[in-house]
């Protein structure tokens, strides 16, 4: 079992990297939106440098990075004997950490897909859609490190309102540079 603390490292490390490539690639995306608005020979000049940008980062660091976390996660989750008390009253926290984890992998596949249709010239998004879309991977990441760092000591309720206004400054603060922009 002494490895165990290994494997917590790496999990732990494949998380930060994997919420690295997710932070940054909505904002190159949003810069990829952006191109659009300049003369026709930027639009080409950055749209290019940002395809090879964002296909670095998400086939070099985002997508192994998840793979890797999800390969450690479970790890964990046998390696502690886990899995065999989820339903415990005392790992509520976890079963709740894994409902977000599932979401986390959601909003991945979903900046996949928004990676894809741009890969393809395709611009469905404009750039205030694509800066409310990248403050997801922020509320996944305060979601989850709470649940693990707090666990019992939050109530759920609280822990809910919490994340909810800071959703809400979130959502204030991304208006607020869009009205600066102006």
């Amino acid at each position: 079992m002494e490895y165990i603390n290994y494997i917590k490292a790496l999990h732990i490390i494949f998380i930060v990297t994997w919420f690295a490539g997710m932070f940054y690639m909505p904002r190159l995306f949003i810069y990829n939106t952006e191109a659009g608005e300049k003369s026709p020979e930027a639009t080409k000049i950055l749209r290019e440098q940002f395809a090879i940008m964002m296909k670095r980062l998400w086939y070099g660091i985002t997508w192994p990075s998840a793979i890797l976390t999800l390969i450690f996660g479970p790890w964990l989750l046998f390696g502690y004997g886990y899995w065999q008390r989820l339903l415990e009253p005392s790992l509520r926290w976890l079963l709740l950490k894994l409902v977000f984890v599932v979401g986390l992998y959601a909003y991945h596949f979903s900046l996949h897909y928004i990676f894809k249709q741009q890969s393809m010239g395709i611009f469905k998004y404009s750039s205030q859609k694509l800066r409310v879309w990248n403050e997801m991977a922020t509320i996944f990441l305060i979601a989850i490190i709470m649940l693990v760092v707090v666990r019992q000591e939050i109530s759920l309720v609280w822990g809910l309102l919490g994340l909810i206004g800071f959703i809400a400054l979130l959502m204030s603060a991304i208006k607020i540079y869009k009205n600066l922009r102006k």
